[in-house]
């Protein structure tokens, strides 16, 4: 397989990180997951501009213009084979002696794609099961940062209590999910919480809200009580990979009538639409 690393189209298994590497050693880097469909991302300048925000927020030295960027993974997901791919991009601050200060060294890079598998129908046939879990994490979370060993926790928190996801809130407030965006439908209404430092900015949350708005929905961004979501007529995850999905269980109680709802189903389908005009293209 293919990877782009340190400057150069390299077979994996010669792909080699270096122990002093700041991402190996404090976790200190920035990432991106890039879906394509049919050979076209999925709104590759977003996922470029995000990824440029996020390098910034970490003072992490930016080793690419934009358009170098594009081209070094055009040529990744054309070197793949196309088709339905996911891209994961990693850049972390680079290789020095440890130390906790900000070293003066070229970032490293590591670019990777791999088979995009279609959302499993199962879960779209019965949506998820989630819990609702205090949010452990740091307080820069609009950082798409490699450190995810609090994500990683509160999902396996979530696993282990037969669950799919968690939704994550701060005292009464909701924030997202520990691996995808979250939104309610009240009263007809699309509800998710607005960009902040409590939350990543998804590519894909506004892709849903887009749709949303374009099927006639109302849609509100606001901060999100955890009364309401827990009260809620439909709840929904999205991301890269999730697409927008339907959580039909939380806490053990049904969301609902436990079923996917119909407001979902709308955006779904639309969502569906988007992905097959862009294989088209």
């Amino acid at each position: 397989m293919p990877v782009y690393f340190d400057d150069a189209f390299v077979p994996l298994s010669q792909a080699r990180v270096h122990p002093l590497d700041r991402g190996f050693i404090y976790g200190d880097g920035v990432y991106e997951v890039i879906p394509a469909y049919g050979g076209h991302y999925l709104r590759l300048d977003a996922h470029i501009a995000r990824l440029e925000r996020s390098l910034a927020e970490a003072r992490i030295a930016n080793p690419y213009p934009a358009q170098r960027w594009a081209e070094i993974l055009t040529e990744l997901l054309s070197r793949h084979g196309g088709g339905d791919a996911s891209i994961y991009l990693q850049v972390t601050r680079g290789v020095a002696p440890r130390d906790h200060a900000f070293p003066d060294c070229p970032p490293t890079v590591f670019a990777m794609p791999r088979a995009l598998k279609p959302v499993p129908t199962n879960q779209v046939e019965r949506g998820l099961k989630a819990v609702s879990l205090a949010d452990i994490r740091w307080q820069w979370c609009q950082i798409k940062s490699i450190s995810l060993q609090g994500a990683a926790m509160l999902r396996q928190q979530a696993i282990d209590a037969g669950a799919d996801e968690a939704i994550l809130h701060r005292g009464r407030w909701v924030t997202e999910g520990a691996a995808a965006n979250v939104f309610v439908v009240i009263d007809g209404a699309v509800v998710t919480p607005p960009p902040s430092n409590w939350l990543l900015h998804g590519i894909t949350r506004d892709l849903v809200l887009e749709l949303a708005a374009q099927v006639d929905l109302r849609v509100d961004e606001r901060p999100l009580r955890l009364k309401e979501l827990l009260a809620a007529d439909e709840i929904w995850l999205s991301s890269s990979t999730k697409e927008v999905l339907a959580v039909t269980q939380l806490d053990g109680a049904p969301v609902g009538d436990g079923q996917p709802g119909p407001v979902w189903r709308r955006v779904w389908d639309a969502y569906q639409a988007f992905k097959a005009d862009l294989r088209a293209q």
